[in-house]
């Protein structure tokens, strides 16, 4: 009887524009692209599918298409799961008489039933559906956790074959671990911590980032399958924050990455969206780490400043310009971080002998109280390039505030300016024609200093890029104008 095993993605659903139907040509180019990177299966119509947010005809659609797709290359395990078994029972039955391999069938949820109903649901599916079933613990989303103890009972029906655990705790995975190994395969759901959980004893992941970086996932695998632990937790420290990113953000951040990459899977169903589950913040911070490990590829990007036309290899996704222009003057702004230690960046980028420069010498000459300007230096007499004003935005009245502002917060600036220059995102041979200036705002009651330095060094960074790239667009900001807020409209 099949098991699950090795990294099988659970597959976005890809919805025409407008989120109105599914689309099928994009649905088999994600499958296709995931198989062409080396996974051991693919499970559609899990939660990273959005189940929720469609309805049954939509998801026989899509089991469907990707039974089709597959083509018998990988197995398929068919999400049938739902809060009622009837319904459950349904979907159950289809995906059986459509051929997939076995079904993922999550914990009923929202109405909460006890431990009774919770067995005689999974109980009720097995007895009637001769299809391998995998249970599903998941109570971040369902609200109540699978005990382990009940899967040591699950584990005895002969067709229930495996658990996948997206809690994260690995105390109950390895309970389960240690109970059941010999009779069920276990399967991580949790992104953070699938090294740790494969090299418990773990058969396998069924993940959301899987989707987007399923090599990297596979390689992991492959490691500790050969003994290599080393390899698989310096590879799993590579994409961390990715991971963090995804287990935060769900379907939401696996589409951003998948659409930043080329591969087009449309956007999510309302309520969810982008600049909610995923923050603009973490959408920034996704696109540089799929930067850093080459899922974003560079091409060519022009810039020109003044007599000169440069050719930069730049990673653009699909919001950047071939050609970056007009550098009398551009602006950008960007938000990082939370609570007290967050830092917001309001910046201009443009000309020494236009605007900017004007500004920057009127600034230097004649400092309003309490808001004293300040060059950007890495180290003591060494200025970064481009020459950065970095002028603080709350007024400063003692000298707390300004060992924040001109400590942690200007050491943060400077060295994201120094970083955007050293990874191309502002070309080496323009760096001494322009000039950045900074409007840094560091909240008066904030005492981490070393929040307050890396929330300005992602601000800083991410608003270089929008200053640079022109964002938002016109089309981003008509996009997003229902879902847009002041970022501390809703912070007592």
């Amino acid at each position: 009887m099949f098991k699950p095993k090795g990294i099988l993605p659970a597959l976005v659903t890809p919805f025409a524009k407008g989120e109105k139907r599914v689309d099928e040509s994009q649905v088999r180019a994600l499958v296709n692209h995931c198989i062409e990177q080396g996974v051991h299966g693919v499970v559609p119509c899990g939660t990273t599918g959005e189940f929720v947010n469609m309805s049954v005809k939509e998801r026989k659609h899509v089991i469907d298409i990707v039974v089709d797709e597959v083509n018998g290359r990988v197995p398929v395990v068919a999400g049938s799961g739902s809060s009622g078994t009837e319904q459950a029972l349904e979907m159950t039955r289809y995906a059986k008489d459509v051929g997939v391999d076995a079904a993922l069938i999550v914990t009923p949820f929202y109405l909460k039933p006890t431990s009774r109903g919770i067995y005689e649901h999974y109980f009720t599916i097995a007895s009637e559906v001769d299809l391998p079933l995998i249970l599903y613990n998941i109570p971040q989303c369902t609200g109540l956790p699978l005990p382990w103890q009940m899967v040591e009972d699950l584990a005895q029906i002969p067709n229930i074959v495996g658990i996948k655990d997206s809690s994260g705790q690995l105390s109950f995975m390895l309970a389960v671990l240690e109970k059941v190994r010999d009779k069920i395969n276990v399967m991580c759901g949790h992104d953070e911590v699938v090294v740790a959980a494969l090299a418990a004893g773990a058969n396998g992941a069924i993940l959301a980032s899987a989707n987007f970086i399923p090599d990297i996932w596979v390689e992991i695998y492959k490691s500790i399958q050969a003994g290599a632990l080393k390899k698989a937790r310096e590879l799993q420290y590579k994409i961390q924050k990715i991971a963090r990113i995804i287990v935060q953000s769900g379907a939401v951040g696996t589409k951003e990455a998948l659409n930043m990459m080329g591969i087009k899977v449309g956007s999510v169903r309302q309520p969810l969206s982008v600049g909610g589950e995923l923050t603009y913040e973490a959408r920034e911070e996704l696109r540089l780490d799929l930067e850093k490990i080459d899922k974003i590829k560079p091409k060519l990007v022009r810039f020109e400043i003044k007599e000169k036309i440069l050719e930069e290899r730049f990673r653009p996704v699909h919001i950047t310009p071939e050609i970056i222009r007009d550098f009398k003057l551009r602006v950008g702004e960007a938000l990082a971080g939370k609570d007290a230690e967050a830092a917001h960046i309001d910046l201009m980028i443009g000309k020494k002998n236009g605007p900017v420069g004007e500004a920057y010498t009127r600034a230097k000459a004649n400092p309003t109280p309490g808001h004293e300007p300040l060059v950007a230096i890495l180290e003591p007499n060494v200025l970064v390039k481009p020459i950065t004003l970095m002028v603080p935005t709350v007024t400063i009245k003692n000298m707390r505030q300004a060992s924040m502002v001109y400590g942690p917060a200007q050491a943060g600036v400077a060295k994201a300016v120094a970083d955007s220059l050293a990874d191309g995102s502002i070309p080496k041979d323009i760096a001494e024609d322009v000039i950045v200036i900074a409007n840094v705002f560091v909240h008066p009651s904030a005492v981490n200093r070393q929040r307050v330095y890396i929330n300005n060094y992602k601000a800083m960074r991410h608003a270089f890029r929008k200053a640079l790239e022109g964002r938002p667009s016109l089309e981003e900001v008509l996009e997003n104008k229902d879902r847009s807020k002041h970022p501390f409209k809703y912070t007592p």
